[in-house]
Formats: structure tokens, sequence, C-alpha cells
């Protein structure tokens, strides 16, 4: 009896050992932001949508380094309010002061502010403030994890507050791609988002971090959700101090108050085109969908850039003049 009870307790310890062992790999694989991302190099679902014009590519290519070299911005920094107290960075790109308009423009999963000039430049040339920022573990953002835009949604927060200091009369845009996406869908349910914020617009965000990573787990590696996910969220739990499970965007906008517009490629496998149709639904506020044809994953400014833009207008000019 006794020999059957050493023999149940060692495997009991072998199984947690493995269980943190398995959490701790994927954790890292995906979470950690000072390891190396392999599995988005020569990842099938990122090559570039074969919709895409190299003609118009090279043209709005050209305009972007052209912005560059004709605008400096400054560098802002917070400090996020929770544990970790993270030195967070942005870039601002200012505007005629007597102007209102104000953008914040998110980045997505291991991408910085520096990457996101073609929607920087194209809020600016339209007479808006921008700010930038860099999500925590990305960029000159402090931080060794990657929030997945649960905790980066709070220190959302805390750029707008920066921007109400400087223009308490601010009318506020959040536009966000992939990750970036996700995270201003996040911020669009919390309670204390400022009045200010008059619309989003988000590009190819997730429904939820643990969805995409289920879906990302089956694709890359064929694994099912238990025990792995589990595991998974668990390290994340001790090492980051979120719950993966809890880190939804369709739960954030069921309780937005803040007109949406949601964008999707079709062709998107990487966030596959489905959740689109998750957030959508679950928002009870004025909104609009836009599909782009023959769109991969982030590419539907790509594809189409008229129709991109012509929508995103459209829709953003009903709230903030």
């Amino acid at each position: 009896m006794k020999k059957t009870g050493i023999i149940l307790g060692s495997v009991v310890v072998l199984l947690a050992v493995a269980y943190m062992l398995v959490g701790n790999y994927f954790y890292n694989y995906a979470l950690n932001a000072d390891r190396e991302k392999e599995f988005l190099e020569g990842n099938p679902h990122l090559e570039e949508s074969e919709a895409v014009s190299a003609a118009v590519a090279e043209e709005a290519e050209l305009a972007d380094e052209a912005f560059k070299k004709e605008h400096e911005p400054s560098q802002l920094n917070v400090v996020s309010k929770d544990k970790h107290q993270l030195k967070l960075n942005a870039y601002y790109y200012d505007q005629d002061p007597s102007e209102h308009k104000w953008a914040i423009v998110v980045h997505g999963y291991t991408s910085q502010a520096a990457h996101m000039t073609r929607y920087i430049r194209n809020f600016h040339e339209k007479g808006y403030h921008v700010l930038a920022p860099d999500l925590r573990g990305h960029g000159e953002s402090e931080g060794d994890y990657i929030g997945m835009g649960w905790d980066d949604r709070k220190d959302m927060l805390l750029w707008i507050d920066e921007i109400l200091k400087t223009d308490p009369e601010a009318e506020i845009a959040l536009f966000g791609i992939s990750m970036g996406g996700a995270t201003v869908m996040m911020t669009s349910g919390e309670e204390d988002l400022p009045d200010n914020v008059k619309v989003i617009v988000e590009d190819c965000g997730y429904a939820s971090v643990s969805d995409v990573f289920v879906y990302q787990l089956d694709d890359l590696f064929g694994l099912p959700e238990f025990p792995v996910i589990n595991a998974a969220n668990t390290l994340t739990n001790i090492r980051a101090g979120y719950d993966l499970y809890e880190a939804s965007a369709v739960d954030q906008v069921a309780k937005s108050e803040t007109p949406t517009l949601f964008i999707h490629g079709d062709s998107d496998t990487f966030v596959p085109f489905e959740m689109l149709d998750e957030v959508y639904d679950a928002a009870p506020v004025e909104k609009e969908k836009l599909i782009i044809p023959g769109a991969g994953h982030g590419d539907a400014e790509k594809v189409d850039p008229v129709t991109y833009w012509n929508t995103v207008w459209d829709f953003v000019d009903n709230y903030i003049d």
C-alpha cells in the first residue's frame, strides 16, 4: 500500500513538472518578449496577399518615406500603473494647435510604432494629432512579456489621459491593426473610458486571446487546447500576471458605447476571417463592417487602399468633425 502511494505521488509530481514545463515552453514561444518568434518567419499565413498591386504599394511606400523625412516626432513616456511599473514609450506627431482631432494608432504583435507610418501618415494628413505608442515589450517600451492587448488596454487609458492634459477638448479616434485592433477593442469596454474617445477603427483584431492561441496551436502543432493552453495560462498568470481566458475582445466590445468600424480581409488565415463576425455581432454600438476581398492578415489597406480609406473617413467623419 505504501509503495502504491509512493508511485502515485511520483506520477503526480511528474505530471505537475511536465505541466509546468509545457506551460513555460509555450509561454516563451508566444509571450516572452525577449524570445525570437521563429514561427512568424516564412509563415504561409503571413505571405503578402496576391491581390496587392506592386505599383500601388510602391507609390504608398514612397509617400511613407517622404512623410518620415518631413515629420520628426516627439517622444513621450508614461509609467504603467500596475505592479510592473513599466516605462512606456510613444511617438507624437503634432498638428496645428487649434486642431482638436487626435488619433492613437496602435501596432500589432512583435511590431512597433515605428512600423505604423502608413496609418500615422493618413491620419496626420487629415489634420489629426497622432500618438503612436509602443506596446509593452515592443519598440522602446519596457516589458519582458507581450500583453496581447489585455494589459495594454489599461496603458491606452494612460495615453488618453496624456492627450487630455494637453488638450481637454480633444476628440479622439482609436485605431489598431491585428494585436493593436484587439487592443482598441479591449479598451472600448473599460468603464472609465473618457467621452473624448469618439470612434474606434479596428483592423483584423482577434476575438479573444485564448481563441487565437487555440487556433494557432492546432495550426502549428496539431495539439489540443487541453492541457497545453491551460498550462500556458498558468505560466502567464505567474509570469505576466494576466489570464489568457479573461483577455476577450468579444466581452469588451459587448460593453462598449463607442461607434466602431470593423475591418478584415476575407483571405486572412492568421487571425481567421470568421472572428470578424464574432466581434461585430457582440458590439451593441453604431457600427459598420468592411471586408476586403483577397486580403490576408494585415493587408486590407495594401490590397484596396482607396476603398479602405474612403470607408474609414466616411465612418470616422460622422463622429469627429
